[in-house]
């Protein structure tokens, strides 16, 4: 039976995806705490809408 891999999220490497990698969908615990941390650091950004971001600089005056 073939097993299902998926690359890494982090270094994109290839990580086996079942029970046996508890990393799962990292390839290691290394990854898993480099993506934890960029979390914490508020790396991740979701991008605002641009009528959204309109709308705010308009209630504040920022033109």
């Amino acid at each position: 039976m073939k097993q299902r891999t998926v690359n890494c999220p982090q270094c994109g490497k290839s990580a086996v995806w079942n029970q046996n990698n508890s990393f799962r969908p990292f390839c290691s615990e290394r990854c898993k705490t480099m993506d934890l941390a960029q979390w914490a650091q508020e790396s991740y950004r979701i991008p605002e809408a641009e009528e959204t971001a309109e709308k705010n600089e308009e209630q504040h005056g920022d033109k």
